[in-house]
């Protein structure tokens, strides 16, 4: 029995012997909502009153001080040892996508005793190596140290039996290294020009904070699969595979009523998910077979990012237990349906004012000053934004089966779309009201409220109601990367934006009028980005282009504009990036697509020589034999066989062929020195080949024998629980 046989006859006897579990209670979430994460609830049971007064003020950007670290550390320990954790780490998320932490024990010897140590200095800081990790160039091998700090904007929390500290993480020379670092750097820029344009509406805004609620897409396979494909275990995609008869064309698995085995895994994760603070909302089927989503609640920018990085690690280790295995590349499995990670983001200030609302009906040229801006950022910056999520498994998701194209633009709906017109003809639009009725005419049925916008869900960034979903980022992404970039890009323009309004009033226009012609000139020149159609039509990537826009449809390519020199000013301006920083990220960025390629080079290859060409072999052997017995009875009609065995035969010389190409080109594109100029070799020679490979594999897998065939087929793996 092969390897795939086997796998099936595990997968039927998990499937016979599941069992319902309880349901999650909802006294039993709330008993456990938070009991790892280190609150500040927590913190009024551990601390001085004097020294939550200090913790209470780092909100507003004061500095800690090592004394009140002292005290911090010893609360978080004593908190941290009584529930049951016996080490400490600073939690950080290095360039690598992922996170990374090394392990201290809360225990020392001293004279033969074991005691509890944990200080402020501890808290503060640590060194983990800054060379292993990747930098871009920014460290030498032998350049070895790196520095945490502790980002107290987001909660400790314990994980198993760890005490885990949100940290930055930096250079010897204080270059980030991270994720993190220029995100908080990006949420106070953000801060810092929402809040002054705000004020001209509301004087009593002290602050305004981004947010963020990451839907997370993903699918599950039984690890029997997964352990029988050596390209899922190693670049977390099929390399090769035929569709199947049926996919996703019936549309009846979106919504649909979720496996038990995979509701069983659902609870699991979110029950750990509420003991860690992430506020899981919603689960449900996602439009292909073996995909789902989970989504949480909004919370502020830093946090989510944290939580979504966060909920990744535990759904991979809840996923195990169940005996599946989680996918988060974009695209594991061809011709239907890819995973993304859409990002609705919005502004909400101290006092509760969501920034991209128009409920509040005498405050429109607020909502519109901030929608304008935005708009403004997107268009100018559109090229910016499509860097923000380049990566090898998103070029092979945008553009297919929901996923966005790889066209940045903006869809704002009919309602919104007509006020805006109305301001460039120089009116006053009328109050935009956020839902109006709409009558069913159905007895006890009740009318419905429709909100002010429809959903496009071909559009990149579409604009929902009171907030903005940026549905291109991918889902094994770290949103930090792209948020980044989004806060920064449009605290660029908030900035512009007020500039513009104070030198109008400077003029001796009235406040309001400032305002509103400040919000027109916006809205004309951002006019380019808006459109409210199909975003997979072809009329659009003609329209598009007639638009001047760029469209990158490969990565290297997409990477190219961060050095371009109104993209590295605008980072450096802000002191987001440094010139050295932006470089390093490209640097990473395209060494990763190289690598992924050279992983997924050598895994091609490996699987058509020692996969499907032994299969097909077999089956020619076969075919050959049945014809050769036929003949031996003077059974002469065998020109099917014939035609079969020919055609193989053809389609196995044409596999032969492309592979000995593909290795002399392999070998040529390994000699080009320049990381750019390499990554797009591998992307325009070398990912072609292998795109006909493919194509003749799933041919063949199509035509031979099923029981000869060694791996398992996307029926299995996409339909079997």
């Amino acid at each position: 029995m092969n390897l795939r046989k086997l796998a099936i006859k595990i997968i039927l006897k998990r499937a016979s012997n599941q069992k319902r579990t309880s349901e999650l209670k909802a006294d039993s979430l709330e008993k456990h909502f938070g009991e790892l994460v280190f609150t500040k609830e927590v913190m009024r049971k551990y601390l001085s009153k004097n020294v939550m007064k200090v913790v209470e003020r780092w909100e507003k950007g004061e500095k800690i001080s090592l004394d009140v670290a002292e005290e911090v550390a010893n609360a978080m320990k004593q908190w941290a040892l009584s529930k049951g954790a016996t080490h400490y780490t600073h939690w950080f998320q290095p360039l690598t996508g992922l996170t990374a932490e090394k392990h201290d024990s809360f225990f020392t010897i001293r004279n033969g005793k074991l005691l509890s140590s944990f200080s402020g200095e501890e808290l503060l800081q640590q060194e983990p190596d800054a060379s292993s990790l990747p930098s871009g160039g920014l460290r030498s091998t032998f350049e070895a140290r790196g520095y945490t700090a502790w980002d107290p904007t987001s909660p400790a929390f314990i994980y198993g039996n760890t005490l885990c500290i949100p940290s930055v993480y930096i250079s010897y020379n204080g270059d980030a290294l991270d994720h993190k670092t220029p995100l908080l750097r990006s949420i106070e820029l953000i801060n810092k020009y929402a809040t002054q344009v705000a004020k001209l509406f509301n004087p009593e805004v002290e602050s305004v904070k981004p947010t963020l609620g990451p839907e997370q897409e993903f699918f599950l396979i039984d690890e029997a699969f997964f352990m029988s494909r050596p390209d899922l275990v190693l670049a977390g995609r099929t390399i090769t595979g035929a569709p199947p008869a049926r996919g996703q064309q019936l549309e009846d698995h979106y919504f649909g009523s979720i496996p038990e085995r995979v509701k069983n895994f659902l609870q699991d994760v979110e029950l750990e998910a509420y003991k860690l603070g992430i506020p899981l909302k919603t689960r449900h089927n996602e439009v292909a077979p073996g995909q789902y989503e989970v989504a949480p609640e909004f919370e502020e920018l830093n946090i989510a990012v944290d939580h979504n990085q966060l909920l990744m690690d535990l759904m991979d280790k809840i996923a195990r237990k169940h005996h599946f295995r989680i996918l988060f590349h974009e695209k594991p499995f061809a011709r239907i349906n890819g995973s993304g990670k859409h990002n609705n983001w919005s502004l909400i200030t101290n006092t509760g004012i969501n920034l991209f609302s128009p409920e509040e009906q005498n405050n429109n040229l607020r909502f519109l000053s901030f929608l304008s801006a935005t708009l403004c950022a997107i268009n100018e910056y559109r090229d910016l934004l499509r860097a923000s999520i380049a990566s090898y498994g998103n070029d092979l998701r945008l553009g297919g089966n929901e996923a966005p194209p790889p066209i940045i633009s903006v869809f704002l709906g009919k309602s919104i779309s007509k006020v805006l017109e109305q301001i460039e003809k120089e009116k006053i639009p009328e109050n935009i009201a956020a839902k109006e009725e709409m009558k069913l005419n159905i007895p006890r049925i009740p009318d419905l409220m429709r909100d002010n916008t429809d959903r496009n869900r071909t559009s990149p960034f579409a604009f929902t109601g009171n907030k903005f979903e940026f549905r291109a980022v991918g889902s094994s992404a770290n949103n930090a990367s792209a948020m980044t970039v989004l806060n920064t890009i449009v605290a660029d323009k908030l900035n512009e934006f007020l500039q513009s309004v104070n030198s109008k009033i400077q003029e001796g226009k009235e406040k309001n009028i400032a305002i509103f012609e400040t919000i027109k000139e916006f809205v004309i020149r951002s006019k380019n980005i808006r459109f409210e159609g199909d975003n997979y039509s072809k009329e659009w990537f003609e329209e598009a282009k007639k638009r001047g826009f760029n469209i990158y449809y490969s990565t290297p390519e997409a990477l190219k504009v961060y050095t371009h020199t109104k993209n590295k000013e605008l980072f450096t301006k802000y002191n987001i990036l440094t010139d050295k920083e932006i470089q390093s990220r490209l640097n990473i960025q395209l060494e990763r697509y190289i690598k992924t390629m050279e992983i997924e080079y050598s895994l091609m290859n490996e699987i058509i020589r020692t996969y499907i060409i032994p299969s097909v072999v077999e089956y020619k052997h076969k075919l050959a034999e049945t014809m050769r017995l036929m003949k031996e009875i003077d059974m002469h009609d065998s020109k099917y066989e014939y035609d079969l065995l020919t055609k193989i035969t053809s389609e196995l010389r044409s596999i032969i062929r492309r592979i000995e190409n593909l290795e002399t080109e392999k070998r040529e594109v390994e000699q080009i020195q320049d990381l750019y100029e390499k990554a797009l070799a591998y992307r325009k020679r070398i990912f072609p080949i292998m795109e006909e490979l493919r194509e003749i594999a799933d041919s063949l897998e199509a035509r031979v024998e099923d029981s000869l065939w060694k791996l398992p087929k996307y029926r299995e793996m996409l339909f079997l629980r």
